[in-house]
């Protein structure tokens, strides 16, 4: 059996991907701490800030995440066990270039610690590519990723994307001083890498669309 096959029937036994919805905003709030907590240079909004919202505005978040141009994927363990493994959002850009493909973006990428190099990421990934081509109707997968995140940009790379040789001031790099971008040496970037979604949705090696 390959590495995938096994990689899959191992995860299909420890959770059960499924989309998040509405009425799914206690364990997104749950999720979202626990990430913010795990990873606070990976994410645009802080944990002190995410602390501070009111249950309404998790239901607001929620319903957001669940609909419209956004379709989130959540890992849990199934019926009677609701603990959180793993989150992908894939969510249409805003602005579409006319007459260019159209895009999305991969979003709130995170799996917990102890499903990390087990496949789960793996599972997540293929799933998220089929439903940005199948149901979003996109032809460009693109996200962003912290330049000193080796791990990351490594598993991206095995999985099809490339880096644009685009990049931005990484908003959440609190460790730099406050003239840095003048000093401009000392700035961490967030690097832009993409994938192409092909129609006809195959599978690769690793199990992954392509």
């Amino acid at each position: 059996m390959s590495w995938s096959a096994t990689s899959a029937s191992w995860v299909a036994r420890v959770a059960s991907i499924r989309r998040l919805v509405r009425e799914d905003w206690e364990l997104l709030r749950a999720i979202r701490l626990e990430m913010l907590a795990d990873s606070p240079l990976a994410y645009l909004e802080t944990l002190s800030a995410a602390r501070r919202q009111t249950d309404t505005q998790w239901q607001e978040r929620a319903a957001m995440m669940s609909s419209g141009p956004n379709i989130t994927l959540l890992a849990d363990g199934g019926t009677g066990d609701a603990r959180v493994r793993g989150l992908m959002r894939v969510a249409l850009k805003e602005y579409q270039e006319p007459e260019q493909p159209r895009r999305a973006i991969l979003l709130s990428v995170y799996v917990a610690p102890a499903y990390r190099g087990l496949g789960l990421a793996e599972e997540l990934l293929g799933e998220a590519c089929r439903v940005a081509r199948a149901e979003l109707g996109a032809a460009v997968l693109e996200l962003g990723v912290h330049e000193d995140n080796e791990r990351a940009k490594a598993f991206y790379l095995r999985h099809g994307f490339g880096f644009t040789g685009e990049s931005r001031p990484f908003p959440q790099d609190r460790s730099r001083p406050k003239d840095a971008a003048r000093a401009g040496d000392t700035v961490k970037r967030e690097l832009t890498m993409e994938r192409g979604l092909s129609v006809v949705q195959a599978r690769d090696a690793a199990g992954l669309p392509r």
